[in-house]
């Protein structure tokens, strides 16, 4: 099969990277040469990853009652009122915060879920009526994949971690999506015979009934309140929300600091209510490339924060990617993948808990809507279908796919549906589909699996307060124009923190952390890409057509100098196909 061509292929160039397994469930026929198997029933096992000795058993949990078996990664915020709903003193409770899910869920079923406020993937195992539950918390912080075939089923919260459960056949449709996006939106994954649960749902084995128990919706209140009641109103929330993000009192936190409004404010917030030391970070690109030094260093003085620059180089952008993409679930073709992880292991030398400002564009209103505001007001005269003009707004490849897919990988995706077009075409605002569509898909198929997996493999625990399910849901309360209305973006945002950053970065226009690929591979790597990307080895031959690769490395035609953000997501994807085959 075409499509399976580079399955057995071996690449010289890409070493074989390995990171630690975590932990698995398997539901079917169950076979007793697995190893590491922790638990098990006649349906089920739970294979747990092994520290010194023994099992990592706190990921592993069996209610009260012994009726339902719960495997997960959970943090909570409001495990007190949790275990106060039980009945139980929380100075008295000496068990892990999966097994207050295993007891709620004894007690109260599939209602348990309205209770629960923070990240987490769990798999429920009920052993009494045999059914197996998959369950994401809303907003997407954390991951769970699930096979699709065969006699067992695989569950897992890293698509890494099924590797050996699955075949290399790619998803064309995902791989359409990946294309447009620089990342896989929805359930699909980029392989074939894996799938994604999706944020607030649960999937019912063996029926494959999923249900969701949160959904993002427009409700707009309060429409005629000012500005300042909606500000006041987001800040009440946001100070409650950092609070319960920062770790104990007398540990040292950090923040990513860029010196936008979103992690600036962020930074202000931790400051305000945090008395341990305050760490914050912030990278450049060394003297050929602009930066925002001066503004995160402007907010790290005025919060008073031990701050932190790192340097990052075109060599280790480059070096360092391969790394990267293992780490990774899907491949992200984010040039801040690479600095998100160098910069993770800058800070996990000072703190072991970091909070960010990822959330504010796709919850406030962002400017990275104005084109698709401008192509509703102008559409009648371009002519542009919304979903056309929304797919191009992400500036990759989207007007490039009948030249670069062969033309049989063209032919099986260019009429299969798009996961945005529900949410696109729904009777909302249009500014809030927008948001809903950047919350629901780029918010928990890009930036928050990102910053999971990144932090995670800097042994960090990475935080977004911006993305807290109740701040999603406030948002989607605050009337659009309060939110962007003409070139004013997050009004309501900046309203909230007015009082605690300067003037200079309340005020500043949004420039967004841009990351220098297109100089990377006019004047760095452009042997090296060329001998990744045009290598009639290369795993994505079977898929792309050579001749577009090689008019972008040769800049012809770059009108808009997009193509270094093009070439950066192509190898990307090259080196994560690379390194994910070598993890079989």
């Amino acid at each position: 099969m075409l499509f399976d061509a580079f399955k057995h292929r071996k690449s010289p160039k890409i070493e074989s990277i390995k990171t630690d397994p975590t932990w698995r469930v398997g539901w079917g026929t169950v076979d007793e040469n697995y190893e590491n198997i922790a638990w098990r029933d006649e349906k089920i096992f739970v294979i747990l990853p092994r520290k010194d000795s023994g099992f990592l058993t706190e990921k592993l949990a069996i209610s009260s009652g012994g009726r339902f078996v719960v495997v997960g990664d959970v943090w909570f915020t409001n495990q007190v009122q949790l275990l106060q709903k039980l009945g139980i003193e929380p100075d008295s409770f000496q068990g892990s915060s999966l097994q207050l899910v295993a007891n709620l869920w004894e007690r109260w079923g599939n209602e348990s879920l309205r209770l629960l406020v923070g990240m987490f993937a769990l798999v429920i195992w009920d052993r009494e009526k045999q059914v197996l539950r998959l369950v994401r918390d809303r907003i997407g912080v954390r991951t769970l994949y699930y096979t699709t075939t065969g006699s067992v089923r695989w569950i897992a919260p890293q698509l890494r971690t099924l590797s050996p459960h699955r075949s290399s056949d790619l998803d064309l449709v995902a791989l359409r999506d990946y294309l447009c996006c620089a990342f896989i939106p929805g359930e699909r994954t980029l392989w074939e015979q894996v799938r994604e649960l999706r944020p607030g749902t649960v999937l019912e084995l063996p029926d494959y009934k999923v249900q969701a128990y949160w959904q993002l919706q427009e409700q707009i209140t309060a429409i005629d309140q000012p500005l300042v009641w909606h500000g006041d109103r987001l800040r009440e929330l946001l100070n409650q929300v950092v609070q319960e993000y920062l770790p104990p009192a007398n540990e040292p936190v950090g923040v990513f600091l860029s010196g936008g409004l979103d992690s600036s404010g962020i930074t202000a917030l931790v400051a305000k209510f945090h008395k341990a030391p305050v760490h914050t970070f912030s990278i450049h690109f060394g003297s050929e490339c602009p930066n925002e030094l001066e503004f995160s260093s402007l907010v790290a003085s005025h919060c008073q924060t031990q701050h932190h620059i790192l340097e990052i180089t075109f060599k280790d952008m480059w070096e360092r990617l391969p790394e990267t993409m293992a780490y990774l679930d899907d491949p992200i073709g984010d040039p801040l993948t690479v600095p998100n992880l160098l910069l993770g292991r800058l800070a996990r030398e000072s703190v072991e808990v970091v909070l960010n400002g990822e959330g504010g564009d796709p919850c406030f209103g962002g400017p990275k809507n104005q084109p698709m505001l401008i192509n509703s007001l102008y559409g009648s005269v371009t002519n542009q279908d919304v979903l056309q003009a929304y797919l191009i707004s992400f500036q990759k490849c989207a007007v490039d796919l009948p030249q670069l897919l062969k033309p049989e990988v063209w032919q099986a995706v260019q009429t299969a549906p798009w996961v945005f077009e529900e949410d696109l075409y729904s009777q909302a605002s249009y500014l809030n589909r927008l948001m809903a569509m950047n919350i629901k898909f780029k918010g928990a198929d890009q930036i928050l699996t990102k910053v999971s997996n990144l932090t995670q493999a800097a042994l960090l625990q990475g935080r977004s307060p911006l993305f807290d399910q109740r701040v999603v849901d406030l948002s989607m309360e605050i009337p659009p124009e309060y939110k962007l209305s003409g070139v004013e973006e997050k009004a309501v945002l900046k309203q909230a923190i007015i009082d605690i950053l300067p003037d200079t970065i309340i005020h500043r226009p949004k420039s967004g952390m841009m990351v220098p690929v297109q100089l990377g591979f006019r004047k760095y790597w452009q042997q090296e890409a060329r001998d990744l990307l045009l290598n009639r080895n290369a795993a994505i031959t079977p898929y792309l057509n050579q001749l577009p690769i090689s008019n972008w490395l040769n800049y012809q035609g770059d009108t808009w100098s997009r193509y270094g953000v093009k070439l950066w997501l192509l190898a990307s994807l090259e080196i994560w196909l690379q390194v994910n085959q070598k993890a079989q």
